[in-house]
């Protein structure tokens, strides 16, 4: 769930800048714009024993054209952006039925919640939220759905890829003496990338024009073209459809395969093509940035975990936090109950003490959790990739963290690197094993 807010944000975003209308960009084939009516629905891709329909794409193409004109990019021409639209909505049904298969299911109190959350982020209770929606045209029983299905995939994502990842010492000691040499360890990178896919495997034929669409593309843009544009209109990468944009990134949090090639690059330019097992690659440095500040807030806490499993559901786990917590506020010793309760031996052994937390040590909901309590609050029952926690903010310092802080970035960014090539690899072998027939030009 380490990405839960940032997807839901982007989800709401994108939702609030959408026009009721759905321009000329939007029509499918086989829809008859003059006659004032669209034809019957129907079948625009067949995934393993499912479907999708149009009508289905058409909602996608309301969300993702209301997504382009909010950030000011010019809007594909309707085969290109059609294409990268589908791809997406078949990726998303191929997670969802392994997520079946793998008997991963979301309970409605735990949807009910996160709907509550994003209504509450954007200064909105429950029914104006709704409101809101259905002014813009949008049905909030298939927006709740659409929030379930993005929560349902983080959580295979975290059981089929995060829970395998692992970062040793020797892995960051060699990373830091790496950057270490090439003077990397205090910048970050905005990194642009445009990936032109390959299927596994390839024919000659089908590398040799790949090559050759990206050879022209490096021309292209050197020449001036919009990299944004580019990206969206040929890019098979995830974030095709954001412009090809992953964002300020340390060194360690950069792909591998993009690695060696961004930091090498000054800001502004762009790399030559070059080849990996998905395709071919394109990069740019938008710019770069020093980050040498080392001084931190940190935060002394500690807290209760408890996991669950097919026994314990999400409703059982924050039952029992919620009575722990009132009975710590009623006078019992924290400790003393999280030595007997929590699921997390290596703190539950110290009474539940976490010790000094920094910045970017703890997943994302946990630290903002955790960093926002006033010193001596528990918190309320909350969900991590981990589990359900309660915890508690015992005392604040500014600590100069230079060396600890360096290596718990390396770790953690490794730990993303990692995570983010190795959820490519199995997306692509879960796409390699289905059977998926494309017919929106049919």
């Amino acid at each position: 769930m380490r990405n839960y807010r940032k997807i839901l944000s982007g989800l709401i975003l994108a939702l609030a800048a959408l026009s009721l209308s759905l321009s000329s960009h939007a029509r499918l084939p086989g829809d008859d714009p003059d006659s004032g009516l669209e034809a019957l629905d129907f079948i625009v891709a067949v995934v393993n024993d499912d479907v999708v329909l149009a009508s289905e794409l058409k909602d996608h193409l309301r969300t993702v054209i209301g997504d382009l004109r909010r950030r000011g990019a010019q809007i594909p021409a309707p085969e290109v952006l059609h294409k990268q639209v589908l791809d997406r909505i078949v990726l998303t049904r191929l997670q969802l039925q392994e997520a079946e298969h793998s008997g991963i299911r979301l309970d409605d109190d735990t949807l009910n919640r996160a709907v509550r959350n994003i209504a509450q982020e954007n200064g909105l209770n429950l029914a104006e939220f709704r409101t809101a929606l259905q002014k813009e045209g949008f049905s909030f029983a298939s927006f709740r759905e659409q929030i379930r299905d993005q929560l349902i995939i983080a959580r295979l994502r975290q059981r089929k890829v995060n829970n395998r990842i692992t970062v040793t010492p020797q892995e960051v000691d060699a990373f830091l003496a790496t950057q270490e040499s090439a003077g990397n360890n205090f910048r970050e990178f905005h990194v642009g990338h445009i990936l032109i896919s390959l299927p596994s495997p390839a024919s000659p034929d089908q590398v040799a024009e790949a090559r050759a669409k990206a050879d022209a593309l490096v021309v292209a843009l050197r020449a001036g073209s919009d990299f944004a544009q580019a990206a969206i209109e040929n890019s098979s990468g995830q974030q095709a459809l954001e412009g090809g944009d992953l964002g300020w990134r340390p060194a360690a949090e950069i792909p591998v395969v993009l690695a060696d090639h961004v930091t090498s690059l000054k800001d502004g330019e762009i790399s030559d093509a070059f080849r990996s097992p998905a395709g071919y690659h394109i990069v740019k440095l938008f710019e770069s940035r020093s980050t040498q500040s080392m001084m931190v807030q940190q935060v002394h806490g500690r807290h209760i975990l408890i996991k669950t499993n097919t026994v314990i559901t999400d409703q059982e786990a924050r039952r029992r936090l919620q009575i722990l917590r009132e009975r710590i506020e009623n006078g019992e010793d924290f400790a003393i109950l999280a030595r007997s309760n929590s699921d997390d031996t290596g703190s539950a052994a110290k009474g539940g003490d976490l010790g000094w937390v920094s910045p970017g040590e703890m997943v994302e909901n946990f630290e903002k959790t955790l960093f926002g309590l006033p010193n001596g609050q528990i918190s309320e029952p909350f969900q991590s990739e981990f589990g359900w926690h309660i915890a508690q903010a015992l005392e604040r310092r500014e600590h100069n963290a230079a060396l600890d802080v360096i290596r718990n970035k390396a770790s953690e960014h490794l730990r993303k690197r990692k995570t983010e090539e190795e959820l490519e690899q199995w997306l692509r072998e879960l796409r390699d094993d289905a059977y998926i027939d494309y017919r929106l030009e049919r």
